[in-house]
This record gives C-alpha cells, structure tokens and sequence, in this order.
C-alpha cells in the first residue's frame, strides 16, 4: 500500500513538473497547409541558422478534407535562431502541401512555400522563397539576383555607357552615393550593366490559348552602394533610345518602377532558361559526351574520369527536347518564345560561345566581376574549379608523365577533335576548322588538366549554380515573370498596378511555370554528389588515394560555405559540394 502511494506520488510529481516546464516553455506556432487528405502520422523538424533543430511527431490524425489547415504547437525551453529550414516526412498516406507558416515565440514570422507532395521521404523546404515574397520588389533583392540568382553570369562591369543606352548623371545623380559623377563611378569600378542584346528584334510568342505574348531587350544600370549592394538605378526596355523608350528611373511612379523591372526579370528568365541552363549545361555537356563515347574506350582513363560527369545526362536531354522545348511543349506555353524562337536564340548565344567561357576563372574575369562584392556564386565557384582542377591534376600525373604522351595519345586528340565538330554543329552548323572557339588538339598535361576541369565543372557546379534555386526564384512569378501578356510602356506615368497585374502571365501559365521549376529542382533519389564515384572505375590505388584527397577538399570547402552562411541574412548553397550532383541529371 505505501509503495502504492510512493509511485502515486511520483507519478503526480512528474506531471506537475511536465505541466510547469509546459507553462514555462516558449512555443513555436507551426501553420501546415495542405489539399484536402486524411493524414495520421508525420514528423516535422525546424532547423536554425546555426543548424540548430527542434523536432515533433504528429500522430493524431487529422482530416484536412474538412480543414485544409493544421497548427502545430511545439515547446521549447529557448528560442532558436531564425528559422531556415522545414523538414517534413509523411509516414502514411501522401497528400499535397502548400505551404508551412512558422511562428515563433517572439512573434516572428517565417513562410516556406512548399507546393510539392509529401511521400514517405523527407523533404527539405528552404525559407529561401519566403525572402523572395517579401522582398522581391525591393531594389536590393533586385539586384541581388544577378550576382547570386538563377542567372549570375548576366552582369558584367560597365567601363563606358554604349550610345544605345544615353543614361545621364543628371538622371542618376540622386542615386550615386558618394558625390561622384557618373563618369568618375564608372573609373572607380563601381557600375554594372545587364544588356539583353541577345533578344533584340524577336518575333514574341503567341501561346496555344492564342494569346500574344511580348518580348524586349532591356538594358539595365545597376550601382555598387556604399553598403555594398548591388540595386537598378537606370532601366531602358528597348535596344533603340527614344521618346518611345524611356529610361526609368527609381524615382519615377513606383508602378512604373515596378513594372520595368519585372520586365528585365522577364527577358532575364527567357535567357536564364535557354541559354544559361539549357544551352550552355545541357546541351554542351551532351556534346562531350557524345565525343566520349565515340573516340574513349571504357578503359582509358580520362573515359573513366568522365564518366561519372555525363550519368543520365542524354537521358534528361531528351526528355527536355521532348517536353519542354519542342512546338508544344512547356516553354512553348509559358513563355514569350516560340519553338523556333528558341533554336533561333540558342545559335545568336552559340557566336559568342566558346572554349574560355567553359572556364570559370576567365569568364569572371571577362565580366570584370573578380573584384565584386557580396559575389558568392564567385567566391563559391573559384573553390569548387580549383578542387576539381587539383583532383584532375593529380590523375592526370599518374598516367601521364610528359607532356609527349599526351601529344602522342590519338584517343585523347580525336575526342578533343571531335568535341570541336559538335560544337559547330551543336546549332548553328558554324565551323571552326583552326579551332578559335575550341580547340582541335591538346599538346600538354596543363592543357588537357583545365580542358578536363572545366568539362567535370560546367556538368556539376555551374549546373547546379544555375539550375537548383529555380523554386526560390521562380516560384513566386512577379519576381521573374515567365511571359508578359501587355506590350512594354512607351511612355512614364502611363502605367497603374492594374495594368501590372494584367501584364502577368496569367493563373494557367503561372501553375505551368511552377509545377516545371519545382520539378527541374528535385534532387534523385540516388542522386551521386560531386566526389562521389561508388562505381570504382579506378582500381589503382594513386587514383582511390587522389579520389579521397578530393572529397577531403571538397568536405572542407562545405564547411567553409557554411560557417560563411552563418553569418549572412540569405544563405548562398547552390555552390556547396553536398548540394551539387556530379552530373546534368535533371
């Protein structure tokens, strides 16, 4: 009997105490929205910015068919940081969530828009989007996206305005921070310019709902304040100056403002897609690998040094050609070219296109951005070449011990060949018989370690650069508008935010637009990351020891990326090994 009442008393005990941690405890207020599905049992954890986490499991059940909303109270003896990121894993049913709204005991909000299905796997939303929603339309963010968006290889350094572009310092004199002139910024390095030359003189589309669609070639002025951000301070939508082309400027009407900018954004998603990811990752990477499997046998070492950088890529090429660029397919539908259009705009890119811009270090330095700051898909880059260019240097040493045997190897110099004729054909049909754009042959170890390099690069890491933040960027669509159903302004003060709203791909083309760019950003579920090689082409043990000395490197350039992440208000990720496949794949 008393050992009855001791464990009574125990037991009252503990949940007295329970109940005073509860009433003490801080609590985080989860908002998960969903479709309309019965769901018993998922887990949900939060992660910090510090990478701190807190996890809870609902097991309940719940029936979203009657309310599509749940809130999720969790306990907490101290607050986290900000919250970064949403892990949520669905143990029964799958069902569609919208979105998770994250309160926390401060009163701070978080949004993590999701619009994916929850299967029995984890998926990881990154608070990314959220930022984007929020503030998309600020000049800041603006800007930020050329140097660490989709599409960080517009910009370049403006050293003389071109005549086409007659901005004035009397425009932009109440823009410029620190009581220059225009011209002496410009000496000083501190203006930037994104000019959409390449879509000049476009027929735009008209979609299969037989709805026309416009297209313009914008120039846009950007500044380096002295809070070091890169933000707009001229924008012009037309190739030709005139009264029928304004310059905007940020003082202008905010509708006008808004929408001139949502205008560059838009020509900037048509280059991004076609030309950036598709051009100039896809189809290029296909090109070596086509050329590899014509002139490499499977055991000669550059073959299997390839190999794990070409996986799957055929494969997804073909179904892009297939799905989403061919007369009906997605692009075709949600943006503001046509089929014909796009092969029409990948051979004007292909003119310019050649061996060095392969090459990370020298294509930021013919933009003049080696000295940019806040530039992380730069700094980011420069690691990642220089661990692969190191990992390929100690293989290629291996089997190679002079630079004759690389002149005297014919495999080697017929796919190098072979690779030049692919790129004269790849879409214009242009030749290049002395090998200006790419070259013909490879006469030293040097030579064929940076040929390499940027091959395994521009298949991993600049894929990866361009591909993967998709969703963050694109998923909310006044922020990169994939068409633009209204003809662009020719004249200020003739716009409202009606007029911007009807100037917006419409709810049809906009759910196309999201369903594709949630779905070009999924990872495989086997998917290899950069360094990892289970296949085990190479038995020598030099190469599995060079193979390890390269995942040690690329172990601490992650670490490197995230202790900088830290510290910074939007993490830049796209960039960091464990986030980057060996090959184009999706």
């Amino acid at each position: 009997m008393m050992a009855s009442k001791q464990a009574h008393s125990s037991g009252a005990a503990k949940r007295l105490a329970k109940l005073a941690r509860t009433e003490n405890a801080e609590q985080y207020k989860v908002l998960v929205s969903t479709n309309g599905k019965k769901v018993s049992h998922f887990s949900l954890t939060l992660v910090d910015s510090n990478n701190k986490s807190i996890e809870t499991t609902w097991e309940k059940g719940y029936n979203w068919n009657k309310e599509k909303e749940i809130t999720i109270t969790i306990n907490v003896e101290k607050e986290l940081g900000d919250i970064v990121q949403v892990k949520i894993q669905k143990y029964d049913a799958s069902c569609f969530c919208r979105y998770v709204r994250v309160k926390s005991p401060s009163g701070k909000s978080f949004e993590f828009p999701c619009y994916r299905w929850l299967e029995k796997k984890e998926v990881v939303i990154r608070e990314g989007s959220g930022n984007v929603m929020e503030d998309w339309n600020t000049d800041y963010m603006f800007g930020y996206q050329f140097l660490n968006g989709c599409n960080p290889v517009m910009i370049r350094k403006c050293v003389n305005l071109p005549e086409k572009f007659p901005v004035t310092y009397e425009m932009v004199e109440g823009f410029l921070q620190r009581g220059l002139t225009l011209q002496q910024e410009l000496e000083k390095g501190n203006i930037y310019i994104a000019d959409y030359e390449i879509l000049y003189d476009f027929e735009a589309n008209r979609t299969h709902l037989n709805t026309q669609c416009y297209l313009t070639a914008p120039i846009c002025l950007l500044y380096n304040n002295r809070l070091d951000q890169i933000v707009p301070i001229a924008i012009q939508l037309s190739q030709k100056p005139g009264e029928s082309s304004p310059i905007f400027l940020p003082n202008d009407n905010e509708h006008d403002w808004r929408l001139a900018k949502m205008w560059v954004k838009s020509s900037d998603f048509t280059v991004h897609q076609l030309v950036t990811h598709l051009l100039k990752t896809h189809l290029i990477s296909e090109v070596f690998e086509v050329a590899m499997y014509r002139q490499l046998s499977t055991i000669h070492p550059v073959y299997k040094l390839l190999i794990p950088h070409v996986r799957f890529t055929i494969a997804i090429n073909t179904r892009a050609r297939e799905l989403l660029i061919s007369e009906n397919g997605v692009f075709s539908k949600i943006s503001s070219i046509s089929a014909a259009g796009m092969e029409e705009l990948m051979k004007r890119a292909m003119e310019t296109f050649d061996y060095k811009s392969m090459c990370f270090p020298e294509a930021i330095n013919a933009r003049g951005m080696k000295n940019t700051p806040k530039y992380y898909y730069r700094d980011d880059g420069m690691k990642i070449w220089e661990a692969i260019y190191s990992f390929v240097d100690q293989v290629i040493k291996i089997y190679y011990d002079s630079d004759e045997k690389v002149q005297n190897d014919v495999e080697i110099q017929e796919f190098v060949k072979n690779v030049n004729f692919g790129m004269e054909d790849i879409i214009s049909g242009r030749k290049d018989p002395e090998g200006k754009k790419f070259p013909r042959s490879l006469k030293t170890r040097e030579e064929l370690v940076k040929y390499l390099t940027a091959v395994i690069f521009n298949a991993s890491a600049q894929h990866a650069a361009v591909n993967f933040g998709q969703f963050e960027w694109y998923g909310w669509i006044p922020n990169s508008p994939s068409t633009m159903l209204k003809p662009p302004p020719q004249e200020k003060d003739s716009v409202d935010l009606k007029h911007i709203m009807n100037t917006l791909p419409d709810r049809g083309r906009s759910s196309m637009v999201l369903g594709t760019v949630w779905a070009l950003t999924q990872f495989q579920d086997n998917e290899r990351y950069l360094g990892m090689y289970p296949d085990m082409h190479f038995t020598e043990q030099p190469v599995k020891e060079a193979i390890m000395t390269f995942r040690n490197t690329l172990k601490e350039v992650t670490d490197t990326i995230k202790r900088r992440n830290e510290g910074l208000t939007m993490s830049y990720c796209y960039l960091s090994p464990d986030q980057i496949p060996n090959s184009v794949a999706i």
